[in-house]
């Protein structure tokens, strides 16, 4: 995979799922480390499996590549992987999303995984430049009782959280239905996230804004199938946090060239672009970003105007927002 930050901004990554970034020969090396048995026989055969026909056929293939990930030091080899990859695609400033609850269920002590992952970002990040923060996703197919049970563990525990978001198959899953776990989390004063109007509809959007108090939409293309959405999204300046790559990869779009950002950027929204899960959907940001660009022609001022609306979004410091506003602004004044 060729990498050129510098044909790309410097920019925040704030819709990336570390277990997305399990590349398969990761997985190869923790399955025999661990004497974990998987359901393929070698590395070819699991990347011919990476043809996704939707969301639930990738979760499947992602869920079962988790059960290589057992102790802190594999949650750690696995963000340190992303971080080092990252910041050569020129991210400067990541909020990475973790799972808890789809490891605590296969009996992985949540402690492994909050030390793990955490501990990766606080020792790896500041070398190689790069501000992180950590945010728990709770799966919206699994019980609202267990992730308020979950929370309550995390919260107890003292980790080391920025904020909480809510994940997985959509379709079927409408968010309000853990408005308890996002209250609770407010008022343990972490930031909320939530993922809807990928595959879900409109109304989705709608219900994680005004049940869950959602502060970012991850995902919501769409959105533009609902004018007064639209309407409250710009009024309201909600960021969406879209992922090109994944959307066609799972089918949410056709091709790039026929992705709604261009129409979200003409409308309004409040758009910037992440990699979701970059080892199943074809790249990282930089990936991303060079992608968007060849399907999509945007100019290098487009892309500075992405790169500064995930600034915007992201949950950092006056300071430290114009410091990274900085660097966009002298990556589109080298062009």
């Amino acid at each position: 995979m060729i990498t050129d930050p510098g044909r790309t901004p410097p920019s925040v990554e704030l819709h990336v799922h570390v277990e997305g970034t399990l590349e398969p020969e990761l997985i190869m090396e923790l399955a025999g480390r661990n004497h974990v048995e998987l359901p393929f026989r070698d590395l070819d055969d699991l990347r011919a499996r990476y043809a996704f026909d939707d969301l639930p056929h990738f979760l499947a293939l992602y869920y079962a590549n988790m059960a290589v990930l057992r102790t802190a030091d594999d949650f750690a080899a696995m963000t340190r992987a992303y971080l080092e990859r990252a910041a050569v695609g020129g991210v400067r400033h990541v909020e990475l999303f973790v799972d808890p609850q789809a490891h605590v269920a296969r009996g992985v002590a949540l402690e492994a995984v909050v030390d793990g992952v955490a501990g990766a970002l606080g020792d790896t990040a500041p070398g190689l430049g790069i501000t992180t923060g950590l945010i728990a996703c709770f799966l919206r197919d699994r019980p609202a009782d267990e992730a308020l049970d979950v929370l309550r563990a995390l919260l107890a525990a003292g980790a080391p959280l920025l904020g909480v978001g809510l994940d997985s198959a959509e379709v079927g899953h409408p968010p309000g239905a853990f408005g308890e776990v996002f209250a609770l989390a407010a008022e343990a004063g972490l930031r909320r996230v939530a993922h809807a109007g990928e595959e879900g509809p409109p109304a989705y959007v709608w219900e994680a804004l005004d049940v869950l108090g959602a502060e970012r939409i991850d995902h919501g293309i769409r959105s533009l199938e609902d004018p007064a959405l639209v309407e409250r999204l710009v009024r309201d300046a909600v960021p969406l946090t879209v992922c090109p790559l994944s959307n066609v990869r799972l089918r949410c779009v056709d091709d790039l060239g026929a992705h709604p950002l261009p129409e979200m950027l003409r409308r309004g929204l409040r758009v910037s672009i992440h990699s979701d899960d970059p080892a199943y959907f074809g790249g990282y940001l930089d990936d991303n970003y060079r992608a968007v660009t060849a399907a999509l022609g945007l100019s290098r001022d487009e892309l500075a105007r992405l790169a500064r609306h995930g600034v915007d979004a992201a949950f950092v410091s006056p300071a430290r927002a114009a410091e990274l506003h900085a660097g966009i602004d002298a990556w589109r004044g080298a062009g």
